[in-house]
């Protein structure tokens, strides 16, 4: 049995000053709630820990449990930097969002018109902006799902060959299906580049992560970054990679890399996203475009740009999630009751997504502890 340590329940509490929400629940009350759900995803090991940032009511508490590093004895700290997984497909959708928003692309734009090598292609330019935003495209999770064949890493070339090449066969039209697709999301970030005229990195910085002041998350960590990265471990408590870089991907070039971040940035990403930093409209407003419902795939679960609505009947709430082999992460938030979590873990296959889920429903219907469900894609 998994138990928490009496030394892993301590919580660092921090309250930003920002706009009030509704009636708060007593803060030892909420420690209680994200430790005792906090507490599946903790090992007697101390390989690994739990991030908590927790948004309600206009203010911020952080929670933190385990280890950062296990043989250096660093513990989980707010401004440690972990490996954002699938949850940094959210930076991709905002700027493009934004795009919209700014009158400089459209959702239905052809991705072909900003990737201009697939101008040569067949039915890739069919395939709109809006549907690889929305994992609509039809586009594979990966691109060796079609070329088994193939032998090491996708670089560039590789990737524009095997897009000009691919075919929406049955079950893959584009617009038709969801298929979550990090190809797709990858193939957003060149198309942003094409229509934008900058590099994804600088995009991200000047137009999301720089007005927000998040000065810890990037695509590329600076060496006094990498030294707050958290060391990512296995299931089983084995260390994997090296704190700071990105597990390694099939797609060997710059703009594919895996985004990083820090509790104490990502909590400001979650205020904005929540509509809560009244400085920030412009931004806040592409936010909530990126929010809105673009595909049904069942009367639970709505599609937007990369965010997914969750509608269990009692409550609807926004979310993404991520996993990668030493990394687990989650960010959601419920609009009805003013009320957003972040949970960021440094070891693989954790369910963020489901304890992330229980806990705004426990917090939106006091003693209700509807069962753990399963995740969505990574």
């Amino acid at each position: 049995m998994r138990l928490i340590r009496s030394a892993l329940l301590a919580a660092v509490i921090s309250i930003l000053g920002l706009s009030a929400g509704r009636a708060q629940t007593d803060g030892g009350d909420l420690e209680r709630v994200v430790a005792r759900n906090v507490q599946s995803m903790l090992s007697d090991d101390g390989h690994g820990g739990v991030a908590v940032a927790l948004r309600t009511g206009g203010r911020t508490l952080f929670y933190n449990y385990g280890k950062a590093n296990a043989r250096l004895d660093r513990p989980i700290r707010p401004d440690a930097i972990f490996n954002l997984a699938s949850v940094g497909k959210l930076f991709a959708t905002t700027l493009l969002a934004q795009a919209v928003k700014r009158g400089e692309v459209r959702l239905d734009d052809p991705v072909a018109n900003y990737v201009t090598e697939l101008r040569q292609g067949g039915d890739i330019r069919d395939v709109t902006l809006g549907e690889i935003a929305s994992h609509t495209s039809g586009l594979p999770r990966e691109p060796e799902e079609y070329e088994p064949w193939h032998r090491g890493r996708y670089t560039l070339p590789d990737l524009i060959r095997f897009l000009n090449s691919w075919k929406a066969s049955p079950g893959h039209e584009p617009g038709k299906q969801d298929i979550y697709s990090n190809l797709a999301m990858i193939l957003l970030r060149l198309a942003l580049e094409g229509a934008l005229h900058q590099p994804f990195e600088t995009l991200m910085r000047e137009r999301i992560t720089g007005p927000l002041a998040m000065d810890s998350t990037a695509l590329r960590l600076s060496p006094a970054l990498r030294a707050r990265a958290v060391q990512g471990y296995g299931p089983a408590g084995r260390p994997i990679g090296i704190p700071g870089i990105g597990e390694s991907s099939n797609l060997d070039f710059s703009v594919a890399g895996q985004i990083f971040s820090s509790p104490r940035d990502m909590a400001t990403f979650l205020a904005a996203n929540m509509g809560e930093l009244p400085d920030h409209r412009d931004l806040q407003d592409a936010m909530a475009f990126a929010q809105r419902g673009v595909f049904t795939v069942n009367p639970h679960f709505t599609q937007g740009l990369a965010w997914q609505i969750v509608n269990r009947g009692d409550l609807v709430i926004i979310d993404k999630n991520g996993g990668l082999p030493n990394t687990s992460t989650y960010i959601g938030f419920a609009p009805s009751i003013q009320t957003g979590i972040v949970i960021l873990a440094n070891r693989g296959r954790q369910n963020a997504t489901a304890v992330g889920r229980r806990i705004l429903h426990q917090l939106a219907r006091e003693g209700g502890e509807p069962p753990l469900e399963g995740a969505d894609p990574d």
